[in-house]
């Protein structure tokens, strides 16, 4: 294995660097049908994300349109640091990262998985030791660390237990791209029209901008009492925050600000249930098939319908 060189480094589309619960990479093609057309037609040039998880729809936005500026948030604060670094020390990353690579996939079975939870391990061990007040050579590593136990883990979970210990088994590939240079540059460059933010959603509704577009991809509701991505996070996200969350995207539409919003569709499960419809009832709401990639059994996979709503 070579040894990357920012000189050997093609420039190629920048995607999501995290396999992500929820990810909205597969929704892509069905989000794009109702972006606002003031983005389309170049005159919309601020973003907002306050969910940035995987960030699918932030690399969508900023790489068809003319994006001049980007506020991205997010309440968990490894993902945010994450985020930092590749913003800021991308090949110092990726020097971590190669390392990293080239011991693991050196391995054989039965090493690779004493060597995961070593990792894990010390991922958890060392997290009161990090300042995530404060950027330092010390997130580097746990950066590193971050993308080496997704790319690892079974299914690419991204779970912390209430401890705020990662907590997701090894899984068993056969060989796992831990590094991707050509992405993590790109979304370096991308990334450096954003501001980034370690808080909760309500931010915004401070910082915004008028002529901005405001993307909200919050932790689903869950589908059935078993199923929810809410158990992803050690951050709880109920009814009630649901319910403030759509006190926000009131007061934002009555500010001018454009906006769009996804969410499970209750009705899966209960046609009766009319959450969302009676939440966002002022604003477009809109089904689409989606296929849920996150679950341990293949045969559960299959297309749920997924709320979009817009208040344009």
């Amino acid at each position: 294995m070579k040894e990357p060189n920012s000189k050997d480094i093609a420039h190629k589309p920048a995607k999501p660097f995290l396999k992500w619960a929820g990810g909205k990479s597969q929704l892509l093609d069905k989000l794009q049908q109702f972006y606002p057309s003031e983005l389309k037609n170049g005159t919309m040039t601020n973003y907002y994300e306050p969910f940035i998880g995987g960030g699918a729809v932030f690399f969508d936005v900023a790489q068809r349109y003319k994006i001049k500026s980007a506020f991205l948030t997010d309440i968990n604060p490894e993902l945010i640091l994450t985020y930092l670094v590749i913003q800021n020390d991308v090949f110092k990353l990726i020097d971590n990262l190669y390392s990293m690579e080239a011991n693991y996939l050196k391995l054989d079975e039965k090493s690779r998985l004493e060597h995961y939870y070593r990792v894990r391990n010390s991922f958890n061990q060392n997290m009161p030791t990090i300042n995530f007040a404060k950027y330092n050579d010390n997130w580097i590593l746990r950066a590193a660390q971050i993308i080496f136990l997704n790319k690892t883990c079974f299914n690419g979970l991204f779970r912390f237990n209430q401890k705020g210990e990662f907590n997701v088994p090894v899984g068993r590939y056969v060989n796992p791209k831990i590094l991707d240079c050509q992405n993590l540059v790109s979304v370096s460059e991308i990334l450096q029209i954003a501001e980034i933010k370690n808080s909760n959603f309500e931010i915004i509704e401070k910082e915004i901008k008028n002529n901005s577009f405001v993307y909200f991809d919050p932790p689903y509701r869950p589908i059935s009492k078993t199923s929810g991505f809410t158990s992803y996070s050690r951050f709880k996200f109920d009814d009630d925050e649901q319910r403030q969350l759509a006190g926000l995207f009131h007061r934002l539409n009555e500010k001018g600000i454009k906006q769009m919003l996804s969410n499970s569709d209750p009705k899966n499960s209960d046609p009766a249930d009319n959450f969302f419809d009676e939440i966002y009832r002022d604003f477009n709401i809109i089904r689409v098939p989606a296929r849920r990639m996150i679950n341990s059994n293949a045969g559960k996979r299959s297309a749920l319908n997924e709320i979009i709503v817009t208040n344009y």
